[in-house]
């Protein structure tokens, strides 16, 4: 396998006094798309917040295309590369969609507006409405075109499809897929595992804290009973 662009090794993590990482490992290659999957609680999004500078890695390295990440602040692990999609999407529900489009916006790379509005075209039609305005599915596509206009080398997708309805659920991950034919790598949260099998190379799985599980998606499916018992509640 060449060379990983994020690199995680024996991450161990706390709030407080609460320890939530565990010694948590994951390796992600240039254009690999890859899963993080755990129930409810398990360090899926402490790990992905590691990543980004928001919680402390207290052991473990951390490195992306090469270079530490560890004791970075958010703005230098965002400015390195990396687009997180946050849980909960998190857009500026007071500015209009093309205001949080260009708020973010890095020049110079692939993602431009016009691009952005090529993926997604009913962020085009309202591009004067507030993010306030939009439905659930419009704002996760606008939280998805505004980080893809960092141009970044890696894309963060923290519960890419959560709440949302099955048809909007479909068009994401169709943006997923064209996102993958892109050689966009990605890195993505979410509890669909069926969908994931299709869409990622290889998969992780966590259990309090811990990685329990990790290999392709031939192998996830044919572990699937082994892996769902992590998954289910």
């Amino acid at each position: 396998m060449s060379t990983a662009l994020l690199k995680l090794d024996n991450i161990c993590a706390s709030y407080g006094a609460a320890q939530v990482l565990f010694g948590v490992s994951l390796k992600l290659c240039a254009g690999e798309a890859v899963s993080l999957l755990g129930r409810n609680g398990m360090g899926k999004s402490t790990t992905i917040r590691t990543v980004m500078g928001m919680v402390t890695a207290q052991s473990g390295d951390i490195s992306f295309n090469g270079q530490a990440l560890n004791n970075l602040r958010v703005h230098q692990i965002a400015s390195m590369g990396i687009g997180l999609v946050p849980e909960g999407r998190q857009i500026f529900s007071t500015l209009t969609v093309r205001e949080n489009l260009i708020a973010t916006a890095r020049l110079g790379g692939r993602w431009t507006l016009a691009e952005v509005y090529r993926l997604f075209p009913s962020l085009q039609e309202r591009q004067s409405n507030l993010g306030a305005q939009l439905s659930g599915g419009e704002q996760q596509m606008l939280a998805i075109g505004r980080a893809l206009m960092t141009n970044p080398k890696l894309l963060i997708l923290d519960e890419a499809t959560e709440g949302l309805a099955p048809l909007v659920r479909q068009e994401i991950w169709a943006t997923v897929r064209e996102l993958r034919r892109m050689q966009q790598a990605i890195l993505i949260v979410d509890k669909d595992v069926r969908a994931l099998s299709e869409l990622c190379d290889r998969h992780f799985v966590l259990e309090r804290g811990r990685s329990v599980w990790e290999g392709s998606s031939q192998e996830l499916l044919d572990d699937m009973t082994l892996v769902q018992g992590y998954l289910s509640v």
